[in-house]
């Protein structure tokens, strides 16, 4: 307590040391308290861009929000028929429920970025029921019907072009639900090699941003993230993922029949062990060694001709509804005839995010140290990582001399992988070019491209490409294709796949081959009709640059057939003129179904550039209506009119777990603390300072 001081005119206060003590822990103790819950409820609601996996079944609930148990065990069937450079795929999820109530499934999966899905088939109690394509809004609302009045149902909806989600309703308990979902597709070539890539898995994703006000724009999905003002889809596109899967979750079996009409010099699948077996000229069979496979990578297959039998050119035709499509594939003339010229100024920009931690960052690593060992003495380089934040090694780009590769070097072999992946910055700092050297920019991202926000990324590349080319180099067993492939097409470049560290000296020699310069530029066609006939829609409009090893792909309709196409360009300093017939083409079904999927592609890719957004809409949907295809904007919905569940029974809603992709590492995706893609830390110091703060206000009353 206080007392006057016996000596002088100043009061002074004196302190009960005997009482200091306990009143500093009481301070102390209410302080920290105070400060731990403000520290807990910061971490709590703070803005996250990712959230925790499911364990095993932990993260699955019913409809009123309770956690429920065991979700439908789901196992899937591949078939691929593959004539010539065109691929039927039908893929066959059968979902079996094995609770003891009605359960509805809700499966998230990927397909190609370029799949054209048009057909939904639900086998439900010995009844097959065909699926109707619709607007999508109007297919969900008669999926919900359906599943309220105690119907099968199925409802396929397209969350990306290549992230897909079956709702099937009204499964009965102990028993079976098949849903058939089938697409075409095109077989890739390049560097003479034919390939075919069936993903398997949707990888966890950074997102980005905050919750919107005002909660959600239409329903929530059940993933494990919210969805916020970045990714406002976020919920639809985050399935639970099950760190403790076995060799039960969600395998799948895959065959395939490949009538090639050529012998070929080479069959393989490099991420699978596969058996092959020859049915007769030209015809082959494939299948998984081991029957069955977890779907946690994806699955490649690559052939390629023997050497004397190396096609040029492809034409695939089919009659449609009174109209004429066409799909033409046409390889331009030998890189070795373009002079080359390899000064350049490259820009590196590697991903060291969580999502890249253990193989993938180990190949990113030697994809950039291969790259840096093909630099010239008179080119330039910089090299860029990203996670949560971004850093340049050199504050622009500086001579390929032996010293700064040096130090180049060792920055690459101590690059580790961990945190978010903040891509948008580093995207901008790549493609800015503010001090203009004079040489052909070029920027080569190495990612798995694990991202949510992709529009926001399309439009950086869009909006900031000026004179630089970019480059996408994916990685790891699940890359997010769409995302790469498309960035490299806005960026006037192309996309290599890496699944594997073997591969990387061959990728990245032919990436480099490409990086000399473009083989064909500035290419146009003009198409030759019969008397009177009108040139047919073309996709795309406008060709892109090619490069060596990537042919010439268009896809057109018209009222006939053209007789011919000349396609002209400049090949290195000279024009290029070539002149190809267009009669004797292979019919084949399916190709309007390509022409449409690419027409959508198109319209959709105006939305970047800042089209009218109800123009484009009404376009896609007009296509995708006519073509019977599942777009943004459309939906395949196939419902039994027959009440299958009982009034009386309830229906609990069950997502089903996915695993994570191989190679992966749980503790570098998602951490050890809610949000770890997001400024953790930074919240956590919040809390700690609450608690300094409280400190200090106990020691200011005492």
């Amino acid at each position: 307590m206080g007392v006057a001081d016996r000596g002088g005119g100043r009061p002074v206060r004196r302190v009960d040391l005997a009482g200091l003590g306990g009143l500093l822990w009481r301070a102390l103790y209410s302080g920290v308290l105070g400060a731990l819950a403000l520290g807990l409820l910061v971490l709590l609601f703070a803005p996250r861009a990712t959230a925790e996996p499911a364990g095993h079944g932990l993260s699955l609930y019913g409809a009123t929000g309770e956690a429920i148990g065991q979700a439908p065990q789901l196992h899937t069937d591949v078939v691929i028929q593959v004539s010539g450079m065109l691929a039927r795929v039908r893929v066959e999820q059968r979902f079996r429920n094995p609770r003891a109530t009605w359960v509805e499934g809700i499966y998230v999966f990927p397909l190609a970025e370029d799949a054209a899905v048009d057909r939904l088939r639900l086998r439900y109690a010995g009844r097959l029921i065909e699926g109707e394509i619709q607007e999508r809004q109007q297919a969900r609302r008669r999926y919900d019907q359906a599943r309220a009045a105690g119907q099968a149902a199925s409802l396929l909806d397209q969350q990306r072009a290549n992230v897909f989600t079956t709702s099937v309703a009204n499964i009965p308990p102990a028993a079976e639900v098949a849903v058939s979902i089938e697409f075409q597709q095109q077989v890739r070539w390049r560097h003479g090699e034919f390939s075919l890539r069936f993903p398997t898995v949707v990888g966890p994703r950074y997102i980005p941003g905050v919750a919107p006000p005002g909660g959600h724009a239409g329903p929530a999905g059940l993933g494990w993230a919210r969805d916020t003002d970045q990714v406002p889809d976020a919920s639809h596109i985050t399935p639970p993922v099950d760190l403790g899967a076995d060799g039960r979750l969600n395998p799948f079996r895959l065959s395939a029949e490949l009538n090639i009409g050529l012998p070929l010099a080479d069959l393989t699948s490099p991420y699978h062990p596969v058996e092959v077996e020859q049915t007769g000229p030209g015809r082959y069979r494939v299948e998984l060694a081991q029957g069955r496979a977890a779907a946690d990578r994806d699955f490649v297959l690559r052939w390629r001709p023997a050497a004397a039998q190396q096609p040029s050119a492809a034409l695939f035709a089919e009659a449609w509804r009174g109209q004429h499509y066409a799909l033409l594939t046409v390889m331009p003339p030998e890189p070795a005839a373009v002079p080359q010229d390899t000064r350049r100024e490259l820009i590196l920009v590697v991903d060291t995010s969580g999502s890249m931690h253990g193989d993938s960052i180990a190949q990113a690593r030697a994809a950039l140290l291969d790259a840096l060992g093909r630099l010239g003495p008179g080119d330039r380089f910089n090299i860029i990582a990203f996670n949560q934040a971004t850093a340049a090694l050199f504050e622009d780009a500086v001579p390929a001399d032996p010293a700064h590769l040096r130090q180049a070097r060792r920055y690459v072999e101590r690059l580790e992988a961990e945190g978010g992946t903040e891509m948008l910055p580093a995207m901008r700092l790549a493609l800015r070019d503010p001090h203009p050297s004079g040489l052909l920019r070029q920027v080569v991202f190495v990612t798995d491209g694990a991202v949510g926000n992709e529009a926001a990324l399309f439009r950086a590349v869009a909006e900031d490409i000026g004179a630089s080319r970019l480059f996408a180099v994916g990685i790891g067993s699940a890359p997010n294709a769409l995302f790469m492939n498309r960035a490299a097409g806005l960026g006037r470049g192309t996309f290599t796949y890496i699944g594997s560290s073997n591969e990387v000296e061959t990728k990245i020699g032919a990436l480099f081959r490409q990086l000399a310069s473009p083989v064909l530029t500035d290419v146009r066609l003009r198409w030759h009709m019969t008397d009177g006939e009108a040139a047919p829609q073309q996709t795309p409009q406008a060709v892109p640059d090619l490069y060596a090893g990537e042919p010439l792909v268009v896809a057109v309709q018209g009222g006939s057939a053209p007789q011919s196409v000349e396609i002209e360009g400049w090949l290195g300093e000279r024009r290029w003129h070539h002149r190809v017939a267009l009669q004797g083409g292979a019919d084949a079904a399916g190709v309007h179904a390509l022409w449409a999927r690419r027409r959508i592609d198109d319209w959709l890719g105006r939305l970047v550039v800042g089209e009218d957004p109800d123009e484009v809409r009404t376009a896609v949907l007009a296509l995708a209506l006519e073509h019977h295809l599942v777009s943004r904007y459309t939906s395949l919905v196939a419902v039994d009119r027959t009440p299958s569940r009982p009034e009386y029974a309830g229906l609990e809603r069950a997502p089903l777990p996915t695993r994570l992709p191989a190679g992966w590492s749980a503790g570098a995706v998602f951490g050890r603390l809610p949000g770890t893609a997001t400024p953790s830390a930074l919240y956590l110091c919040l809390g700690l300072s609450a608690i300094g703060l409280a400190v200090l206000a106990a020691w200011r009353r005492v």
